[in-house]
Protein backbone atom coordinates (compact mmCIF):
# COMPACT_ATOMS: atom_id res chain seq x y z
CA UNK A 1 0.00 0.00 0.00
CA UNK A 2 2.72 2.04 1.11
CA UNK A 3 4.45 1.53 -2.34
CA UNK A 4 1.20 1.89 -4.60
CA UNK A 5 0.56 5.36 -2.48
CA UNK A 6 4.07 6.90 -3.26
CA UNK A 7 3.76 6.00 -7.17
CA UNK A 8 0.30 7.52 -7.08
CA UNK A 9 1.74 10.24 -5.65
CA UNK A 10 4.69 10.60 -8.20
CA UNK A 11 2.09 10.29 -10.99
CA UNK A 12 0.14 13.08 -9.68
CA UNK A 13 3.16 15.35 -9.21
CA UNK A 14 4.45 13.93 -12.96
CA UNK A 15 1.38 15.76 -14.44
CA UNK A 16 1.33 18.56 -12.13
CA UNK A 17 4.85 19.50 -13.61
CA UNK A 18 3.47 18.91 -17.17
CA UNK A 19 0.66 21.05 -16.67
CA UNK A 20 2.67 23.86 -15.27
CA UNK A 21 5.19 23.92 -17.85
CA UNK A 22 7.31 20.81 -18.11
CA UNK A 23 10.70 21.04 -19.58
CA UNK A 24 11.83 23.57 -21.87
CA UNK A 25 11.82 21.17 -24.52
CA UNK A 26 8.26 20.03 -23.49
CA UNK A 27 7.12 23.87 -23.15
CA UNK A 28 8.37 24.85 -26.29
CA UNK A 29 6.18 25.75 -28.93
CA UNK A 30 6.47 28.33 -31.97
CA UNK A 31 6.80 31.76 -30.77
CA UNK A 32 4.22 33.57 -32.11
CA UNK A 33 5.51 37.09 -34.20
CA UNK A 34 3.10 39.15 -35.92
CA UNK A 35 4.56 41.33 -38.29
CA UNK A 36 3.32 44.95 -38.70
CA UNK A 37 4.46 46.41 -42.35
CA UNK A 38 3.41 49.64 -44.55
CA UNK A 39 3.97 53.22 -44.57
CA UNK A 40 6.57 54.96 -46.40
CA UNK A 41 9.58 55.28 -48.01
CA UNK A 42 10.51 51.29 -48.06
CA UNK A 43 10.08 48.28 -49.77
CA UNK A 44 7.19 46.98 -47.84
CA UNK A 45 5.89 44.27 -49.57
CA UNK A 46 9.36 42.67 -49.70
CA UNK A 47 10.98 42.98 -46.45
CA UNK A 48 8.85 41.22 -44.65
CA UNK A 49 8.75 38.12 -45.91
CA UNK A 50 12.67 38.45 -45.74
CA UNK A 51 12.19 39.36 -42.04
CA UNK A 52 9.40 35.86 -41.79
CA UNK A 53 11.67 33.66 -43.88
CA UNK A 54 15.16 34.72 -42.14
CA UNK A 55 13.06 34.56 -38.69
CA UNK A 56 11.75 31.25 -38.89
CA UNK A 57 14.29 29.08 -40.62
CA UNK A 58 16.39 30.11 -37.24
CA UNK A 59 14.24 29.60 -34.54
CA UNK A 60 10.72 27.71 -34.09
CA UNK A 61 8.86 30.22 -34.66
CA UNK A 62 5.52 30.90 -36.64
CA UNK A 63 5.38 34.65 -38.49
CA UNK A 64 2.21 36.08 -39.17
CA UNK A 65 2.60 39.26 -41.40
CA UNK A 66 -0.08 42.61 -41.43
CA UNK A 67 0.48 44.58 -44.72
CA UNK A 68 -0.86 47.65 -45.62
CA UNK A 69 0.15 49.08 -49.30
CA UNK A 70 -0.32 52.74 -48.44
CA UNK A 71 2.93 54.05 -49.06
CA UNK A 72 2.20 57.20 -47.11
CA UNK A 73 2.72 58.66 -43.91
CA UNK A 74 -0.54 57.88 -42.83
CA UNK A 75 -0.74 54.11 -42.80
CA UNK A 76 -3.00 52.83 -40.33
CA UNK A 77 -3.51 48.87 -39.45
CA UNK A 78 -6.80 46.96 -39.01
CA UNK A 79 -4.88 45.31 -35.67
CA UNK A 80 -4.68 48.64 -33.73
CA UNK A 81 -8.53 49.27 -34.14
CA UNK A 82 -9.63 47.10 -31.14
CA UNK A 83 -8.35 46.36 -27.78
CA UNK A 84 -6.28 43.34 -26.76
CA UNK A 85 -5.07 43.11 -30.15
CA UNK A 86 -2.25 41.75 -29.25
CA UNK A 87 -3.18 39.04 -27.10
CA UNK A 88 -2.64 36.42 -29.55
CA UNK A 89 0.66 36.88 -30.04
CA UNK A 90 4.24 36.56 -28.48
CA UNK A 91 5.75 39.61 -29.65
CA UNK A 92 5.08 41.79 -32.23
CA UNK A 93 7.34 43.79 -35.12
CA UNK A 94 6.96 47.19 -35.75
CA UNK A 95 8.07 47.36 -39.57
CA UNK A 96 6.02 50.52 -40.07
CA UNK A 97 6.54 54.26 -41.47
CA UNK A 98 3.65 55.80 -39.88
CA UNK A 99 5.05 59.48 -39.44
CA UNK A 100 1.31 61.36 -39.41
CA UNK A 101 -0.38 59.10 -37.42
CA UNK A 102 -1.11 61.36 -34.75
CA UNK A 103 -4.66 59.97 -33.75
CA UNK A 104 -3.99 59.49 -29.60
CA UNK A 105 -6.34 57.06 -28.87
CA UNK A 106 -4.95 54.79 -31.80
CA UNK A 107 -1.57 55.24 -30.72
CA UNK A 108 -2.54 54.70 -26.77
CA UNK A 109 -4.22 51.16 -28.17
CA UNK A 110 -0.94 49.96 -29.54
CA UNK A 111 1.17 51.56 -26.32
CA UNK A 112 -1.35 49.64 -24.03
CA UNK A 113 -0.60 46.09 -25.39
CA UNK A 114 3.06 46.96 -24.71
CA UNK A 115 2.38 48.55 -21.57
CA UNK A 116 0.62 45.21 -20.19
CA UNK A 117 3.18 43.04 -21.20
CA UNK A 118 3.51 42.31 -24.54
CA UNK A 119 7.37 42.35 -25.94
CA UNK A 120 8.32 44.55 -29.28
CA UNK A 121 11.20 43.96 -31.67
CA UNK A 122 10.99 47.25 -33.57
CA UNK A 123 13.20 47.96 -36.47
CA UNK A 124 14.46 51.17 -38.85
CA UNK A 125 11.19 53.20 -39.75
CA UNK A 126 9.36 52.51 -36.56
CA UNK A 127 11.71 55.31 -34.81
CA UNK A 128 10.43 57.92 -37.00
CA UNK A 129 6.21 57.06 -36.18
CA UNK A 130 3.39 58.14 -34.20
CA UNK A 131 5.13 61.78 -33.47
CA UNK A 132 3.36 65.05 -33.23
CA UNK A 133 3.66 68.31 -30.94
CA UNK A 134 7.40 69.88 -31.39
CA UNK A 135 9.03 66.03 -31.15
CA UNK A 136 12.36 67.80 -33.01
CA UNK A 137 13.13 68.70 -29.39
CA UNK A 138 13.92 66.54 -26.24
CA UNK A 139 10.27 65.23 -25.13
CA UNK A 140 9.92 64.62 -21.53
CA UNK A 141 8.76 61.39 -20.14
CA UNK A 142 5.08 61.53 -19.43
CA UNK A 143 4.06 64.59 -21.61
CA UNK A 144 1.42 64.11 -24.41
CA UNK A 145 4.26 63.32 -27.07
CA UNK A 146 6.49 61.29 -25.15
CA UNK A 147 4.70 57.74 -25.29
CA UNK A 148 6.20 56.23 -28.49
CA UNK A 149 9.64 57.62 -27.56
CA UNK A 150 9.42 55.59 -23.97
CA UNK A 151 8.57 52.70 -25.48
CA UNK A 152 11.37 52.50 -27.94
CA UNK A 153 13.90 53.99 -25.03
CA UNK A 154 15.76 56.36 -27.61
CA UNK A 155 14.20 59.73 -29.63
CA UNK A 156 14.89 59.95 -33.32
CA UNK A 157 14.12 62.49 -35.46
CA UNK A 158 15.73 62.37 -38.82
CA UNK A 159 18.85 60.51 -40.62
CA UNK A 160 21.47 61.47 -42.75
CA UNK A 161 22.46 60.65 -46.15
CA UNK A 162 22.79 56.81 -47.09
CA UNK A 163 26.45 55.70 -47.21
CA UNK A 164 28.05 52.73 -45.68
CA UNK A 165 27.75 52.75 -41.80
CA UNK A 166 30.32 50.64 -39.58
CA UNK A 167 28.71 48.88 -36.78
CA UNK A 168 30.86 48.61 -33.38
CA UNK A 169 29.08 46.34 -30.53
CA UNK A 170 29.49 47.90 -27.85
CA UNK A 171 28.26 45.43 -24.89
CA UNK A 172 30.03 41.91 -26.42
CA UNK A 173 28.85 40.39 -23.31
CA UNK A 174 25.01 40.66 -23.85
CA UNK A 175 22.90 37.73 -25.15
CA UNK A 176 21.95 39.52 -28.55
CA UNK A 177 25.01 40.72 -29.34
CA UNK A 178 27.38 37.54 -28.00
CA UNK A 179 29.91 36.41 -30.56
CA UNK A 180 28.36 38.88 -33.12
CA UNK A 181 31.14 40.41 -35.33
CA UNK A 182 31.33 44.32 -36.17
CA UNK A 183 30.18 44.71 -39.55
CA UNK A 184 29.81 47.44 -42.69
CA UNK A 185 26.45 47.85 -43.97
CA UNK A 186 26.23 48.79 -47.71
CA UNK A 187 24.51 52.10 -48.15
CA UNK A 188 21.95 52.50 -44.94
CA UNK A 189 20.84 55.56 -43.69
CA UNK A 190 21.99 56.57 -39.71
CA UNK A 191 19.55 57.49 -37.40
CA UNK A 192 19.66 60.31 -35.01
CA UNK A 193 19.67 60.15 -31.60
CA UNK A 194 17.67 63.18 -29.59
CA UNK A 195 18.26 61.51 -26.53
CA UNK A 196 18.57 57.72 -24.40
CA UNK A 197 16.47 57.54 -21.96
CA UNK A 198 17.40 55.82 -18.58
CA UNK A 199 16.01 52.67 -19.08
CA UNK A 200 17.75 51.96 -22.63
CA UNK A 201 20.64 49.70 -22.67
CA UNK A 202 22.96 50.28 -25.61
CA UNK A 203 24.30 47.43 -27.65
CA UNK A 204 25.63 49.07 -30.85
CA UNK A 205 26.63 51.72 -32.14
CA UNK A 206 27.28 52.98 -35.73
CA UNK A 207 29.59 55.64 -37.54
CA UNK A 208 29.14 56.98 -41.21
CA UNK A 209 30.83 59.57 -43.45
CA UNK A 210 28.28 61.78 -43.95
CA UNK A 211 28.32 64.57 -47.78
CA UNK A 212 26.41 67.61 -47.25
CA UNK A 213 23.13 67.36 -49.28
CA UNK A 214 22.36 68.84 -51.82
CA UNK A 215 20.62 72.21 -51.15
CA UNK A 216 17.18 72.09 -53.36
CA UNK A 217 17.28 74.77 -55.98
CA UNK A 218 21.24 74.59 -55.87
CA UNK A 219 24.32 72.51 -57.35
CA UNK A 220 25.55 70.01 -55.11
CA UNK A 221 29.30 71.39 -53.85
CA UNK A 222 32.04 68.84 -55.47
CA UNK A 223 34.79 69.87 -53.03
CA UNK A 224 32.08 69.56 -49.93
CA UNK A 225 34.01 67.57 -47.40
CA UNK A 226 32.26 64.43 -45.74
CA UNK A 227 31.49 64.44 -42.02
CA UNK A 228 32.03 61.65 -39.13
CA UNK A 229 28.60 61.07 -37.14
CA UNK A 230 27.64 58.59 -34.85
CA UNK A 231 24.98 57.47 -33.15
CA UNK A 232 23.44 54.08 -31.35
CA UNK A 233 21.76 51.77 -33.78
CA UNK A 234 20.95 48.71 -31.50
CA UNK A 235 19.84 48.70 -27.99
CA UNK A 236 17.27 46.99 -25.57
CA UNK A 237 14.92 48.90 -23.51
CA UNK A 238 12.44 47.89 -20.31
CA UNK A 239 9.36 49.78 -20.46
CA UNK A 240 6.34 50.33 -18.46
CA UNK A 241 5.16 48.91 -14.94
CA UNK A 242 5.64 45.41 -15.87
CA UNK A 243 9.06 46.42 -17.62
CA UNK A 244 8.11 44.70 -21.02
CA UNK A 245 11.62 43.94 -22.52
CA UNK A 246 11.66 45.89 -25.74
CA UNK A 247 14.64 45.18 -28.76
CA UNK A 248 15.09 48.21 -31.34
CA UNK A 249 17.69 48.56 -34.09
CA UNK A 250 17.33 51.73 -36.72
CA UNK A 251 19.21 49.81 -39.45
CA UNK A 252 17.05 48.29 -42.44
CA UNK A 253 16.24 50.81 -44.95
CA UNK A 254 17.09 48.87 -47.84
CA UNK A 255 15.84 45.30 -48.44
CA UNK A 256 19.36 43.98 -48.95
CA UNK A 257 20.13 45.01 -46.02
CA UNK A 258 17.47 43.19 -44.48
CA UNK A 259 18.37 39.88 -46.22
CA UNK A 260 21.85 40.03 -44.89
CA UNK A 261 22.45 36.90 -42.18
CA UNK A 262 23.91 39.62 -39.66
CA UNK A 263 21.02 41.55 -39.84
CA UNK A 264 18.72 38.72 -39.49
CA UNK A 265 21.20 37.02 -36.96
CA UNK A 266 20.84 40.45 -34.84
CA UNK A 267 16.63 40.55 -35.71
CA UNK A 268 16.13 37.05 -34.71
CA UNK A 269 18.46 36.67 -31.43
CA UNK A 270 16.52 40.54 -30.22
CA UNK A 271 13.10 38.68 -30.86
CA UNK A 272 14.28 35.73 -28.73
CA UNK A 273 15.57 38.15 -25.37
CA UNK A 274 12.28 40.29 -25.42
CA UNK A 275 10.23 36.67 -25.55
CA UNK A 276 13.07 35.27 -22.50
CA UNK A 277 14.10 32.39 -25.01
CA UNK A 278 17.46 32.84 -25.46
CA UNK A 279 20.37 31.27 -23.25
CA UNK A 280 23.70 33.34 -22.31
CA UNK A 281 25.50 32.62 -25.63
CA UNK A 282 23.09 34.11 -27.53
CA UNK A 283 21.77 30.81 -28.73
CA UNK A 284 17.95 29.42 -28.52
CA UNK A 285 16.89 28.48 -25.14
CA UNK A 286 16.23 24.12 -25.46
CA UNK A 287 13.13 23.50 -27.72
CA UNK A 288 13.42 27.25 -29.94
CA UNK A 289 16.33 26.29 -32.15
CA UNK A 290 16.28 25.17 -35.37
Amino acid sequence: MKHSHFFKTLSILTLLTAFIGGSPAQAAGPIKVLIIAGGCCHDYEGQPKVLKAGIESRINAKVTIEYNPDTSTKATFKSYEKDNWADKYDVILHDECSASVTDKAYVKRILDAHRKGTPAVNVHCAMHSYRWGNFKEPVKPGDDNAGWYEMLGIQSTGHGPQSPIDIKYQDKGHPISKGLADWTTINEELYNNVQVFDSAHVLAKGTQMQKPRKKKGKKANPNAKAKEATAVVTWTNEYGPNKTRIFSTTIGHNTETVADDKYLELVTRGLLWVTRHIQDDGTPAEGYGK
